[in-house]
């Protein structure tokens, strides 16, 4: 039983979460230089490009994590929610060679793989009892036009109707565009009349090109980003989007980022997740990153709080953070651990130690170690169960003569 449900572009958020924050900022005291941000939160003012730059510049994070915080709690209260899912990477073969990427490989290496619609099916299977969503985004393979996504989705939604189909980044779309000869609007069209329920949001990296030119060259332009999600929104199709932070880029390029979404955001309140994480190192792949401390990445999720006002739910991403800093983040404005995964192979060839073994109970476990309540929520925000965790039985054992 459903323990409340919403709709893909309120998603869960109190629409009154303004009225609700004014209340809680009074109860604090805020530094001199935090007070025009403070007061701009509370009447409701979208915060400018130069806050962001007092807001990463402000000598006290856990200052910065607090009024994050409270706006988080203006829109959810205690609750925090994660989900059900599985990540399957239907291919690791990609056109592409992008500095940062550990997952890509040539159709010629000996552990590049592609998955038949029949072995993908095979994989889903192994999960279907446990998740209502599947995660699915891959390289650009050279072969496979829309058709063959056409194909695997509808093949997916006839065999697991239940489940959830969140797949193809915008640059997989683009490519499966260019691959077929038909606009970005047919292509998704055809996925989304195939059962594509909704867009994971990937690959936006920072949305500035001369920067996309070193870190991504040959994947689609800051605007082609914007475009494919924008009309993915007319079509209905809800999505994520997010920001790869720690390679080359400024403090002002992230926050430009973040200025381009909340205005795609504004159009059709169909962007319902963003997703900050950092470049995970290697030295091999991209030697010139400045690379993230768990300070920056916490600062970034609690910045992300306060600037995406027309975002409703920033994500602690622990594939990439992992599970402690994602449960800190948690009191930093991030109000979403994103689920269980059970399996992940992009951050986790980059170098991610996150925990694959998670159910329920161990996600749940971690929102309410980090003091909030846990909710189970499906994937496109509209259906909340909240979770009264009981840890598993012990087993029983012999007792020992001594």
């Amino acid at each position: 039983m459903t323990d409340w449900i919403s709709s893909p572009d309120i998603a869960g958020n109190d629409s009154n979460w303004v009225d609700n924050l004014r209340p809680l900022l009074l109860e604090k005291q805020w530094s001199v230089g935090l007070k025009d941000i403070v007061s701009k939160l509370g009447n409701g003012q979208r915060l400018s490009i130069s806050d962001g730059h007092i807001l990463y510049q402000h000598s006290s994070l856990f200052e910065v994590g607090q009024l994050a915080n409270l706006v988080k709690i203006a829109r959810y209260g205690k609750h925090v929610f994660f989900n059900s899912n599985v990540h399957i990477n239907q291919t690791n073969i990609c056109v592409l060679a992008c500095k940062f990427c550990a997952f890509r490989r040539s159709k010629k290496q000996s552990d590049a793989y592609e998955l038949s619609i029949e072995n993908y099916l095979e994989e889903m299977s192994k999960f279907s009892k446990s998740i209502d969503e599947v995660h699915s985004v891959g390289g650009l393979h050279p072969d496979w036009n829309v058709d063959h996504y056409v194909e695997l989705i509808s093949s997916a939604k006839e065999k697991f109707p239940e489940i959830s189909i969140k797949a193809l980044t915008a640059v997989e779309v683009k490519h499966l565009s260019q691959q077929s000869g038909i606009s970005f609007n047919e292509t998704l069209t055809k996925l989304r009349n195939a059962g594509l329920d909704s867009l994971p949001g990937g690959g936006a990296e920072i949305l500035n090109d001369s920067i996309r030119e070193i870190i991504c060259n040959g994947k689609e332009s800051s605007e082609e980003y914007l475009e494919i999600h924008r009309q993915a929104h007319a079509l209905g199709i809800p999505s994520n989007c997010t920001m790869l932070f720690g390679t080359i880029e400024t403090i002002n390029d992230r926050l430009v980022h973040m200025d381009k979404l909340r205005k795609l955001a504004d159009e059709y309140s169909l962007f319902q997740c963003f997703v900050p994480y950092p470049f995970l190192p290697d030295s091999t792949r991209l030697p010139e990153a400045q690379l993230a401390t768990s300070n920056e990445i916490l600062r970034t999720i609690a910045v992300s709080r306060l600037m995406l006002d027309s975002i409703p739910h920033i994500k602690a991403y622990r594939m990439n953070i992992g599970d402690e800093v994602a449960e800190l983040a948690l009191n930093f404005g991030a109000d979403d651990v994103d689920g269980t995964v059970r399996q992940e192979s992009i951050m986790h060839l980059a170098g991610a130690d996150s925990s694959l073994n998670y159910d329920i109970y161990h996600m749940a476990k971690l929102v309410t170690d980090a003091g909030f309540v846990p909710v189970k929520r499906n994937t496109i925000y509209t259906e909340f169960n909240i979770v009264n965790i009981e840890p598993p039985k012990r087993v029983r054992r012999l007792k020992v003569i001594t």
